[in-house]
């Protein structure tokens, strides 16, 4: 009697584990669903056409540099479930160069058991541990997906002549305050390409990482290209046709290279959000004073709203202006952007002063309804402080943009905007912030005081202080 419940014993074990083999085996293999069979590999992330980083020149592009969250996809038999694990996908474009960590894209045939040799069990064993410590992570997340990166936000500039420093201590001063991540858009004279690379690939990896770039040669209509390229400034009009150059780009800021960000430029990109149904564009009044202003004295040309407004710093919804059909003084119909801009210029070229700024100022006087005005304390410039201070929301909240023009970087006429343009051209990324930046700032402006833009001087640090404030926390000392 001892013997068969002995036999019965050990029976009933091998019944069990070889059970649980074979249903292990018959869960974990990779047994072909819809007649396709597994697929593990890369979803590969959509990239938009052209080369990048500071060694492309034409057309809009993507990244310099970028991190993508890809998905492997497991397909399990036992219940006909889907399991995605995260990796990612590092690709370094300008050097022409890909790295990625990645399995292989393969379909393997369903695991034969009568056929293994028990090395290849083996492997298969740990590889099925790997792929269950791989699941289990991915449910303890919650089980979702990894969403996409946010797309950045998207700033323009145009650089020609000597104004390479002035254009990098812009980008500096938008890329150290800035939250979410900067896609950068630099047109600049073919001369200048290599002097923009060199610079911006010699900042700190912690630095690089906030920013992607491209770098464009200047370009304008064929037909009248050497008309443009002259307009006002060289360059300058370059602005009027990025709608037309960057078609992939929904939405852009566009500043002169003398603007310098006090403020994260976030809140700027934040107006996007504020605009209605029919605005396409923000941009901030020429003046606060009718009595000192230029355009409701001098202009012989239509003029936004009483004082005209700056295109210093330009906030657009290109999709919108490529799609919209602008009313005008030369046809009873709409024009779109690109039927609008020749006209315009060739029926008031005699008449306008500072070229491209007084197209946009004709456009929107005929079209006002497309434009959000935003406060002047997102475009301040010498013409708010040199009779006295006259723009109310700096006075109540600070500078939140400091507008260089004139030429007062370099030069001594208004010392309180060249110590603030100093101040972020000398400062060491890694270095402190408040102590290697705003402290020494705050004593320079203190020597300005004789000058009423120097009087004003407080304006000048409330915001920037705050913002100093803000990247100490999170700046890595000693790099």
């Amino acid at each position: 009697m001892r013997r068969y419940i002995r036999a019965l014993t050990l029976c009933t074990v091998f019944a069990v584990f070889s059970g649980l083999y074979v249903y292990s085996k018959l869960i974990y293999s990779d047994v072909p669903v819809g007649g396709n069979g597994p697929k593990r590999g890369f979803i590969q992330p959509r990239v938009p056409g052209g080369r990048r980083g500071a060694a492309d020149k034409t057309g809009p592009q993507s990244p310099h540099w970028y991190n993508r969250n890809v998905m492997l996809t497991v397909r399990v038999q036992s219940n006909v479930t889907f399991h995605t694990l995260p990796l990612t996908l590092h690709v370094c474009n300008g050097s022409g160069t890909v790295t990625r960590a990645s399995s292989p894209n393969r379909t393997k045939p369903a695991l034969d058991l009568g056929k293994v040799k028990k090395n290849n069990i083996i492997k298969r064993a740990r590889h099925d541990v790997y792929i269950m410590r791989q699941r289990g992570q991915v449910e303890a997340g919650g089980g979702s997906v990894q969403s996409r990166p946010e797309p950045p936000m998207h700033l323009a500039v145009v650089a020609c002549g000597e104004r390479l420093e002035e254009t990098l201590t812009m980008i500096k001063s938008a890329v150290l305050f800035s939250i979410k991540r900067l896609y950068l858009h630099i047109f600049a004279e073919d001369q200048l390409h290599a002097s923009f690379m060199e610079a911006l690939e010699s900042w700190p990896d912690f630095i690089r990482s906030k920013f992607n770039y491209t770098v464009y040669s200047i370009s304008f209509p064929s037909e009248n290209a050497a008309e443009w390229k002259k307009l006002f400034k060289p360059c300058a009009s370059q602005r009027l046709f990025l709608p037309l150059i960057l078609k992939d780009i929904d939405s852009i800021v566009y500043v002169d290279s003398d603007i310098l960000f006090l403020q994260p430029v976030d809140r700027l990109w934040a107006f996007l959000s504020q605009f209605n149904s029919s605005q396409l564009a923000a941009m901030a009044p020429e003046h606060e004073e009718p009595r000192i202003a230029w355009y409701n004295r001098f202009a012989r040309h239509p003029f936004y709203g009483r004082t005209g407004i700056n295109s210093g710093v330009m906030l657009m919804n290109m999709t919108r202006m490529r799609t919209m059909f602008f009313k005008n003084d030369m046809t009873s119909v709409g024009l779109r952007w690109e039927e609008l801009l020749m006209p315009l210029l060739q029926k008031y070229k005699l008449n306008i002063t500072w070229g491209d700024q007084d197209l946009l100022n004709i456009i929107f006087h005929y079209n006002p309804e497309s434009l959000l005005e935003f406060p002047c304390q997102w475009n301040y410039r010498p013409d708010h402080c040199i009779y006295g201070s006259n723009c109310a929301s700096a006075e109540e909240d600070g500078i939140y943009i400091l507008h260089g023009n004139r030429g007062v970087y370099h030069d001594h006429k208004q010392p309180a905007f060249r110590a603030i343009y100093e101040a972020i051209r000398k400062y060491s990324f890694g270095a402190d912030p408040v102590t290697s930046l705003l402290d020494p700032l705050e004593e320079e402006l203190l020597k300005t005081t004789h000058t009423y833009c120097g009087k004003s001087h407080p304006l000048f640090t409330k915001r920037l202080a705050h913002s100093l404030t803000n990247i100490s926390r999170k700046a890595p000392h000693g790099r």
